[in-house]
Parts: structure tokens; sequence; C-alpha cells
């Protein structure tokens, strides 16, 4: 979805240069040169985009819930981590980016979502995702948020990011975390404290065509990820008119479960053991806060998370 709205964008900025409109597509790409570091320095917010009533539609279609579990206290910095990836990523953006849930739950705390930094090259298209409160994912993006002195700055990274999309099938609990060390490192030195976030119902908004590991179409998209650096999962769910088949997705209630805070010391230059560590403990946090709440949301007994 968000491929089809920046190919948009990108195809009204050939048209301005192709057209007799080319000086706006050169006074763009002079602002774009002066404004590039903005993904990474905090994005450009605006309540205005937020609060669009579009948004609220969006929500209620599924619908979208935000579930608090333990208070955030706002003189802390945190980073939370956001699973699973799903293919709409529906729970972080009907959340964190719009609609005041977050806000009312946890007053005093500002959200930033970060997203794969390629989509902010995207001429326009990154100005209304910065609108809607997103920034880049990149680690200068992400120490930006988190060394506000103040606290009240939260982070919220899809850990499981775009690779984890192949894995989007209805009733999957497939994670991809134990490689994935990089936001241990940073929470660490910064001394933001860490909070899992477990979405349920975000894996069955698409039926993906079956891509099990080591088949043809697995290996291409593997290899297509790692060259353009977002994954292209091959899914489907209703149309407009009928429930057969289409790029809309089903209606099915999305529940995002905010778990309790992970206590972090600041810690400048970490060892590996200390990562490894905090990694488990968040890894073992994580695997709770399924099991205490995957009965409310219909998952059976005996399923359970499956890192890999």
């Amino acid at each position: 979805f968000m491929s089809l709205v920046a190919e948009f964008c990108c195809g009204f900025f050939v048209i301005l240069i192709l057209g007799n409109f080319w000086f706006l597509a050169v006074l763009y790409l002079l602002w774009l040169y002066f404004d590039w570091e903005t993904p990474c320095t905090g994005g450009r917010r605006s309540q205005w985009v937020r609060s669009w009533t579009v948004w609220k539609y969006f929500r209620e279609y599924f619908p979208i819930h935000l579930i608090k579990t333990s208070d955030l206290n706002p003189n802390h910095n945190y980073l939370l981590g956001f699973h699973p990836h799903g293919v709409l990523v529906a729970g972080a953006f009907g959340n964190f980016c719009t609609g005041p849930s977050f806000k009312n739950l946890f007053p005093g705390l500002t959200p930033y979502l970060h997203i794969m930094p390629i989509w902010f090259g995207c001429p326009f298209f990154r100005e209304y995702i910065m609108s809607a409160g997103m920034v880049s994912a990149s680690k200068e993006s992400v120490s930006y948020v988190l060394n506000n002195e103040g606290g009240g700055h939260a982070s919220i990274i899809v850990i499981g990011g775009a690779e984890e999309s192949l894995n989007a099938h209805p009733g999957s609990l497939t994670l991809n975390i134990l490689k994935r060390k990089g936001f241990i490192k940073m929470a660490l030195k910064h001394g933001a404290h860490l909070v899992p976030v477990f979405s349920f119902g975000e894996n069955e908004l698409f039926k993906q065509v079956a891509n099990p590991k080591g088949s043809w179409l697995r290996n291409v998209q593997e290899r297509l990820q790692k060259i353009m650096g977002f994954a292209l999962p091959l899914f489907h769910a209703r149309g407009v008119f009928q429930y057969s088949f289409g790029l809309i997705p089903y209606r099915q209630p999305i529940h995002t479960v905010v778990g309790s805070p992970i206590p972090v010391k600041r810690n400048l230059n970490p060892t590996t053991e200390e990562i490894e560590q905090l990694h488990a403990l968040y890894l073992q946090e994580l695997r709770k806060l399924f099991e205490e709440h995957k009965g409310n949301y219909g998952i059976p007994e005996h399923k359970s998370l499956i890192f890999e």
C-alpha cells in the first residue's frame, strides 16, 4: 500500500518535470536538498494530518484497538518493539500515527514510528509520512529520538522488519528476532526502557501465496528483499463488493497490546554479553506478554511464539 502511494507521488513528480511545471519540480528538489536530514532529526509531524477523519474510519474498519497493561512514566524515554510486522503493519500505523488513543493512554509521551529510510527518498510521499509522525529507522534517527534529556519520547520499531512480512500468513506466530539485537544496543546506549508490543490479528488481514522457506518463490523474495531493501509478499484479500479476491484487507480485529517496561540503565559501551542478556530478557517478556493475552484474542492454548 505504501508502495502504491509512493509510486503515485513519484509519478506526479515526473509529470511536473515533463510538463509545464518543471520549475516547481526544481524548487522542490532544492527544498529536498536542504530538508534531507529531517527524517533523521525527529521528522515534521502535523496534528492536522494525524487527526484526519479518514483515519477514524480506517481504525473502525478492522477495528483497531490499543491496550495498555502498565503505566509508562513520561520522565523516561522508551523503545517499543512492535511484533509482528504483518503485511500492512496496520496496528502500528493506526495506533501510533493516527487518533488520540496513545496520547490518552500514555499522557506525556510522543510516539515516533521508525520505518525504512528508503521511503523518505520519494518526492512528496516523504512529506506525508513525516506529517503522520513517521521517521527514519536509521541509527541516527533512533538516537535523536532517544537522546531527549527530559524524557517523554517513544521510539516504535517493527523489529522483524521487511523480512518478517514474508511470514505474514493467517495463524502464523513466527517472529524474526533472534539475530536482531541492534535495538537492544540502542536501548542500552541511551538508557531507554524497553517495552514489548504484540499486535494480535496483524497476520490475519491478508492471505499470502504459499512461500515456505527453501521454495523458489521464497528464494526470489529474499533475494529481492536484500537488493531493494523491502520485501514483496504476494498477498490478496477481498474486493469492494465481494469477499473472494482483492487487495482490500479483511475486516479482522486488531488488538495491539503494550507490555510493561523493562528498565534499562544507560551504558555507552555495552559488551556482547550485556547485549545478549538484555536480548534474552526481552524475548522472555515478549513471550510472557503473548501468553498472558493470547486467550483473549482467539489464540489456542497450545499455540506459542516461534523465534527465529
